[in-house]
């Protein structure tokens, strides 16, 4: 087996023998017999399904071992120990486009995992692409960890089409992969079409003010996101008041974390107008966005008149603001506002309001 050395966004030349080669593999593996319905054995105890269920892990590791000779790639030692977890952990892995190639092939003949993350991998876009007809493809991975790979707008691109047609997908990190302008096109896209997803990661971007503008009204349009952060990224002006008027539609997310973004005044003056007509934000995060006494009152007017946010995250406070913070108490005991001098907390709690469960995530 020959080896080549992948650096972080160099597209490995292949052949198109290699690539039919690839494709027959997945022809011959990617099938597993099924036990057959309304049998009266127990599935746990028939040899039967034990038989299958070894025979769909050899598939898998078969098809993979031979995809990465197809590829020239160094196979996973930990993919090929998995067996039948329902979380397949790769990241740092240093997989590169040729590595996500050579997993892609194998990841439609596994339905065993639930959980994939290949944070920090090198995948670009062109690793992206290959990935992302395996992601629109599974039936079972429900959430994906993409974060610190170089997709750029690309990338972007083809995971967002994937994830569009896969209803099983709830949870996505594409943090810290230099998206920005153009890349808000299709998560906007993803945001109007897909129903299901639950959590997304858009932190440490370069998503500016006309990407507010972009991500404003299909977040005002979603229906389904529960948890948002968007966080270190470069939301500022128009854009900031656009995406705080898509906060004040939106009648389904819980989280929000929109800190270090630079709002600004007149963006924190959009953020407290929505405060007013919002009423299911349950914490918002705002911290470091260059808010000063005028933008914090205005935050604290719409602070006064909501009556479902929890958590409240603001880095600036002065006099008006902690007067229009004891007000509030009064309407929201179980308000808990945090700010960089300390930390002010309501002991008594609202009533418990329900949020769907979501998959768990892999210690960070």
């Amino acid at each position: 087996m020959s080896i080549t050395m992948r650096g972080p966004c160099e597209e490995a030349g292949e052949s198109e023998e290699r690539e039919k080669e690839a494709a027959a593999a997945a022809g011959c593996f990617a099938w597993v017999p099924e036990a057959e319905e309304g049998s009266d054995v127990d599935s746990d105890s028939d040899p039967e399904t034990e038989g299958t269920h070894g025979l769909g892990e050899l598939v898998k590791d078969t098809l993979y071992l031979r995809s990465c000779r197809v590829h020239s790639v160094v196979p996973a030692s930990c993919f090929l120990r998995q067996g039948s977890a329902p979380e397949l952990n790769l990241r740092h892995r240093g997989l590169g486009p040729q590595g996500a190639r050579a997993l892609a092939s194998s990841l439609t003949a596994n339905p065993y995992v639930k959980r994939l993350d290949l944070r920090d991998n090198g995948l670009c876009g062109t690793g992206a692409e290959a990935l992302a007809g395996a992601l629109s493809k599974s039936s079972s991975i429900c959430d994906v960890d993409l974060s610190e790979n170089q997709l750029g707008a690309v990338g972007a691109q083809a995971i967002c089409a994937a994830l569009t047609v896969n209803p099983t997908m709830q949870k996505v990190q594409l943090a810290g992969n230099s998206l920005e302008e153009q890349a808000a096109q299709y998560l906007a896209e993803l945001l109007l079409a897909h129903t299901g997803l639950k959590s997304l990661d858009l932190s440490y971007n370069q998503l500016n003010d006309q990407a507010g503008e972009t991500l404003g009204p299909a977040l005002a349009e979603n229906t389904g996101l529960i948890e948002l952060n968007i966080s270190w990224n470069h939301l500022r002006g128009p854009g900031a008041i656009a995406f705080a008027r898509g906060l004040e539609a939106n009648i389904f997310l819980r989280v929000l974390d929109i800190s270090y973004n630079g709002f600004g005044d007149p963006g924190a003056s959009a953020v407290g107008e929505a405060l007013r007509t919002n009423n299911v934000l349950e914490e918002l995060n705002m911290s470091n966005n260059r808010i000063s006494a005028v933008g914090a009152l205005s935050l604290g007017l719409g602070l006064r008149v909501n009556q479902t946010l929890r958590s409240f995250v603001d880095i600036q406070v002065n006099r008006q603001f902690d007067d229009l913070a004891s007000s509030v108490k009064v309407i929201l005991p179980g308000l808990c506002i945090k700010t960089a001098a300390r930390r002010v907390e309501y002991k008594k709690d609202l009533l418990p309001v329900f949020r769907p469960s979501l998959p768990a995530s892999a210690p960070k």
